[in-house]
């Protein structure tokens, strides 16, 4: 597949521009002619969901998802339900925002039982789907690498991620599928080829060697040793056609000036991806 020669697909995920608030990110993207964003709850909370839904409609910038939801595990039932009710929050947000992907981190255990915690898990996705579908909104869980799995996501794998999603066999659940979570994976290519029909977005960035910091050390596309392309080569060959979110944590990426950034990107996004 040759590469992309256009920018129609490219999203500003929030986190790569981590000090701009949200319209200083949408109003980055339309000066830059990125068509696509990917907003924070938390950058959203601070501009106020109203506005922020306005300053979508008014730029007619497109939201490609909402991160983030889940978070699911905790010690008590009562801290279980706070959960499921938050993201019952996210997904009304995620509707105001006019997207139609919530994007789910599953969080890590309370205590030392892995297993228990993917069980509450799949607890919470039985309990949201329903309201999911009510509102329109697809969730999208997120496995994250492995390194994570003691704080961030009990679902390290997109081998464990299809098969939620297959045991759920539900039309408003399916897969985010990152680059920088998901690189190293021997099977990934098979895993890929099975999330067919249940791919609901794509991240890119890359993987510094070395590593500076496991969560702020994200590389811009073409500065590390993922293959790219190849993977959205991949991702593409199993029908997903939807935006391509640039997902950076990297403090030096933050410091840059924020229209500097994007064209940055944007070269990237159009050489590596």
């Amino acid at each position: 597949m040759t590469a992309f020669t256009n920018l129609d697909r490219l999203s500003l995920n929030q986190a790569t521009t981590q000090h701009w608030s949200v319209r200083e990110a949408i109003e980055g993207c339309v000066r830059a002619g990125i068509p696509w964003i990917g907003l924070w709850r938390a950058q959203v909370a601070q501009t106020g969901l109203a506005e922020s839904a306005r300053i979508v409609r008014d730029t007619g910038i497109q939201v490609s998802s909402l991160c983030r939801g889940g978070w699911f595990p905790a010690a008590t039932a009562a801290e279980r339900q706070q959960r499921i009710d938050d993201n019952r929050r996210a997904i009304t947000e995620a509707a105001e925002l006019h997207t139609k992907v919530l994007v789910l981190v599953c969080g890590p255990a309370p205590d030392k039982d892995i297993q228990a915690a993917r069980g509450m898990v799949e607890d919470a996705l039985n309990i949201l789907l329903p309201f999911a579908q009510q509102y329109g909104i697809s969730l999208a869980i997120e496995p994250l690498h492995p390194m994570y799995a003691a704080d961030r996501s009990v679902i390290t794998s997109l081998s464990e991620a299809n098969t939620l999603v297959e045991k759920f066999a539900h039309p408003y659940l399916g897969v985010m599928i990152d680059a920088f979570h998901v690189w190293w994976d021997a099977d990934i290519y098979e895993q890929i080829k099975r999330a067919s029909g249940h791919i609901l977005g794509f991240h890119v960035s890359d993987w510094l060697v070395p590593l500076p910091d496991i969560l702020n050390g994200r590389g811009m596309m073409g500065d590390g040793v993922i293959e790219l392309r190849k993977l959205r080569t991949a991702v593409d060959a199993a029908a997903y056609r939807g935006p391509i979110e640039v997902e950076i944590f990297n403090p030096t990426i933050w410091d840059m000036p924020g229209d500097q950034l994007l064209e940055l990107m944007g070269r990237r996004y159009l050489a590596h991806v």
